[in-house]
Formats: C-alpha cells, sequence, structure tokens
C-alpha cells in the first residue's frame, strides 16, 4: 500500500501583519521626511542669514563710498543772493541717526546724459507701513539744490534694522561728535569731520541675533573747495 503525503496549504498573512507592516513603512517615511524637511529648513535659515549678511555689507560700502566723497563748496553767486545752492553736511542724533550731505559720489549710467558727479544724498530710517520695522534708506538728488536735506528719489537700502548709528571726529579738538553741522555758525560751520564711525545694526541674523557692522569712513576733503578763486 502506498500513502500519499498531506499537500502543504498556502499561507498567507493575516491582517495583523499587513497593518504592523504598514505601520513600519509609514514610520519609516515619516523619519525620512521629517530628516529631510530639517535639512531644508536648515538651509532656508543658511541662505537668508547669508542674504542679511550680504545686504548688510554691501549698504555698508555704498555708505563708505559717497561719505568718503562728501564735500564743500566754498564758492558764492553774490550776485544771487537767494536760492543759492547749499553744500555740506547735517547729521543728526536720533534712533536711528541720518544724514544728508553732497557728494562727489554720483555715476552717470547712461552716455551723454547732461549730469555731474555731484549729488545730493540723505540716509535715515524709514517706518514699513506693512509690518511696522524699520527700514535704512537712501535719499538721492540729482540737482544741488538751496536745501540739501530734502528732495530727490528714495529707496531702500536694507530691511528690517535694528540701529543706524554715526559719529564724528572732529579734527580740531580729535573727540567724537554725536551730530554735526556744517551749515550752522553754532555747530561746525564751513567743515566736515576727519572721520565718520559708521555703526548699522540688523535684525534676523543667526539664531534670531542681531548683524552688526562698523567702519570708519576718513573723509577727503574737510574744508571748503575754492579751486577757482584767486
Amino acid at each position: 500500500m502506498t500513502t500519499r503525503k498531506p499537500r502543504a496549504i498556502a499561507r498567507g498573512f493575516t491582517l495583523i501583519e499587513v497593518l504592523v507592516a504598514i505601520g513600519i513603512v509609514a514610520l519609516i517615511a515619516l523619519l525620512i521626511y521629517s530628516a529631510f524637511a530639517g535639512m531644508s529648513r536648515s538651509r532656508n535659515n543658511m541662505l537668508a542669514v547669508s542674504e542679511r549678511y550680504q545686504a548688510g555689507r554691501a549698504a555698508m560700502q555704498r555708505i563708505a563710498r559717497e561719505l568718503s566723497g562728501a564735500y564743500m563748496s566754498g564758492h558764492k553767486n553774490f550776485m544771487r543772493l537767494q536760492n543759492q545752492p547749499q553744500t555740506g553736511m547735517v547729521g543728526k542724533k536720533g534712533r536711528p541717526d541720518s544724514i544728508d550731505f553732497t557728494s562727489f559720489s554720483h555715476q552717470r549710467l547712461q552716455e551723454n546724459r547732461h549730469e555731474s558727479d555731484q549729488v545730493e544724498l540723505g540716509y535715515y530710517g524709514s517706518r514699513n507701513r506693512e509690518t511696522g520695522n524699520l527700514n535704512l534708506v537712501r535719499r538721492a538728488a540729482r540737482t544741488i539744490d538751496s536745501d540739501m536735506t530734502r528732495g530727490g528719489v528714495v529707496e531702500t537700502m536694507v530691511e528690517d534694522v535694528d540701529d543706524f548709528e554715526l559719529r564724528y571726529l572732529d579734527p580740531i579738538t580729535n573727540e567724537w561728535q554725536d551730530s554735526w553741522d556744517s551749515t550752522q555758525s553754532a555747530a561746525q560751520f564751513a567743515r566736515l569731520p576727519s572721520q565718520i564711525w559708521v555703526t548699522l545694526v540688523l535684525a534676523n541674523g543667526p539664531g534670531g541675533q542681531q548683524i552688526r557692522f562698523e567702519e570708519k569712513v576718513a573723509m577727503r576733503m574737510m574744508l571748503p573747495l575754492t579751486f577757482a578763486t584767486d
């Protein structure tokens, strides 16, 4: 007599095993997603901080270049008693500070344009109406008029500024001053400082900390220009 071997019974996965496998796969996918999301956030934060540093450095370089070209003119048109062009520097203490001056720093971008290298400039703080954050703005007027503290085109230099501070080194006393006014006889009439200490503090740096920039800018022309007089 021959005996038959029992046929193997095909066995599948139970519902519990399937649910456990799905749970493990979902957990692994969640861990992978969390790792990539964390890397993406870190990368975006690094890019944002890098952009803040670049914006601050670019602003400081432009401010230093334009301040170093500041000048005063000693020429007066005695046939024209009113509305004479005003040159010099007016720096006011505030939160933040502000400065208005004339400078040999205008760059002519179009050929055959009737423009000189002289320009009225101003730097001051302005609040963003939507966010309330403080921005550092630049005012530029290509025509030197009788009021060097107004007029021209205003543009934002850098956003979200915590502080903008200016100090002026008086070449006579060799002391740092908090303000400067070359237009008033009771202040620093008809002269410019020998150096300007510029401090720019930006918000939203690494870990939410501040980003601080400082530079001392030497003035090239401290006395009024009178090269065309006898």
